[in-house]
């Protein structure tokens, strides 16, 4: 099901937003329950003691909310600039034509004759 509006949420969705969000605010490897309660509070929001301790405690034992972001740039190799797509594309192309001239030698066939005999 997808969400399309924050008043959708359930309460325990709701609650485990407001945890989440808290966190990434927190930043920090010893982020606490009592942090992260203060930080929903600030914002307007309840967060329950078992939520803002399960949260603290993921986080702190990750080592700190990065763990779960991942830095820009931080993917594989993410292909080349717009330009880069069409040399490549006429290296290949090169390639095939420079082998499609190749000369196989001498007048022989596909049997090894010299192509001057009929079978």
């Amino acid at each position: 099901m997808t969400i399309t509006n924050l008043t959708e949420l359930s309460a325990s969705q709701k609650e485990e937003l407001v945890a989440s969000l808290a966190c990434l605010i927190a930043n920090s490897e010893e982020t606490s329950a009592e942090t992260l309660a203060a930080i929903a509070s600030a914002s307007g929001n309840e967060l329950s003691e078992g939520v803002a301790a399960l949260f603290a405690s993921v986080v702190s034992k990750a080592g700190g909310i990065e763990k779960f972001c991942a830095a820009p740039g931080g993917g594989g190799g993410g292909g080349g600039g717009g330009d880069a797509g069409g040399a490549a594309e006429e290296a290949v192309e090169e390639e095939e034509e420079e082998e499609e001239e190749m000369d196989l030698g001498g007048g022989m066939d596909m049997f090894g004759g010299d192509g001057g005999e009929d079978y």
